[in-house]
């Protein structure tokens, strides 16, 4: 039922969604206030957060901010909000990158408040999946996902699937043999309750015992003693997100639409993970571009498939840190139930 009030309740709600975002490494790279007369939650950039090697331009910065925005937007309109979303709207401060104000709704609540209940169900999964390929309905439907938000999503045969797969794995063997990646990398790896940031040291990241599938090694080479490997799917299913543009805004825009697109996965069943290696080297992200598509700047490589819904802790996530800018009230929220231990995001 909607209320014009913003209560504790509601803060709590809209933020829990949106640090349940991905982010990569899980750097959670955002900050947050409101704005109590205008009802408006400001979302700026944590740059603290970023990954000077892996993303020295700030691009998965945004795709991650980007993320969390939606998800804001979603639970605005399970709150019975009608989010009116700005992105970069000030000039004068670029850490400022998004505004979602909430209107009192004048006509038919967004169709995405639907997807509200998959937000705290969405996980990445570094698991294998069991190869049962995904049904064409579900696809059309995450690739109309994208659309809807500005971006395109192309999902490739196996040939071409095979090819991204090789340009991904290309992408893994620089990281690992690359010290200050590795550094940089391991550096996000967390002991167990050290930290609400990067992943978890016991999370669940097995490698592909085929070599073919290049699940991403945040230690490096030589390989961890112990790490497991297993068999995974021998036909992957892969959607490539890309936009036209390739600025900031294009990127805040794919973040939204990457997250619009995991949710609609997670609605039907199916579990997704994020191979973002090769969009961290500029001549293999131009590689990853879609065959006879003059305009197309790849933004993240999704593997998507069916698999087990793991339990336990994972991938924490830290409650909503405030953004210190006059004219935002802080706010916190209570951090989330524990994720998946396949997460990885």
């Amino acid at each position: 039922m909607h209320t014009d009030k913003i209560d504790a309740l509601a803060l709590e709600t809209l933020l829990a969604a949106a640090v349940a975002a991905p982010s990569i490494h899980n750097t959670q790279p955002w900050r947050f206030g409101f704005r109590l007369g205008t009802r408006t939650v400001t979302v700026h950039a944590d740059r603290s957060r970023s990954l000077a090697l892996a993303d020295p331009v700030g691009r998965a910065l945004h795709l991650s901010t980007g993320s969390a925005v939606f998800n804001l937007r979603v639970a605005a309109a399970h709150l019975g909000w009608q989010p009116v979303t700005r992105l970069l709207p000030d000039p004068a401060d670029p850490d400022l990158l998004a505004t979602v104000q909430l209107t009192v709704p004048d006509t038919t609540a967004p169709d995405y408040r639907t997807l509200y209940a998959a937000v705290a169900r969405r996980h990445s999964s570094r698991m294998p999946f069991t190869g049962r390929p995904v049904p064409e309905r579900i696809v059309a439907d995450m690739a109309a996902a994208a659309r809807a938000e500005g971006a395109r999503l192309y999902v490739p045969g196996i040939p071409q699937t095979r090819r991204l797969l090789r340009v991904t794995s290309a992408a893994e063997r620089r990281n690992t043999e690359n010290r200050e990646r590795t550094a940089e990398s391991r550096a996000w790896i967390a002991q167990p309750g050290s930290s609400s940031y990067g992943i978890p040291f016991t999370t669940t990241r097995p490698l592909d015992a085929t070599g073919r599938m290049p699940m991403r090694d945040f230690t490096g080479r030589p390989p961890v003693p112990g790490r497991p490997r297993l068999r995974f799917e021998r036909h992957a299913q892969v959607a490539l997100l890309w936009t036209v543009g390739d600025r900031p805004r294009d990127w805040l825009q794919a973040g939204q639409a990457l997250e619009r697109v995991l949710l609609a996965a997670t609605a039907h069943g199916v579990r997704t993970s994020l191979l973002h290696q090769a969009m961290e080297w500029p001549d293999l992200r131009e590689a990853m571009r879609v065959p006879a598509t003059r305009w197309c700047r790849p933004q993240v490589l999704i593997r998507f498939g069916y698999g087990p819904e793991a339990k336990g802790t994972g991938t924490p996530r830290a409650a909503a840190r405030p953004a210190d800018r006059p004219g935002s009230r802080a706010v916190r929220t209570p951090q989330p139930g524990p994720p998946d231990p396949a997460a990885g995001d």
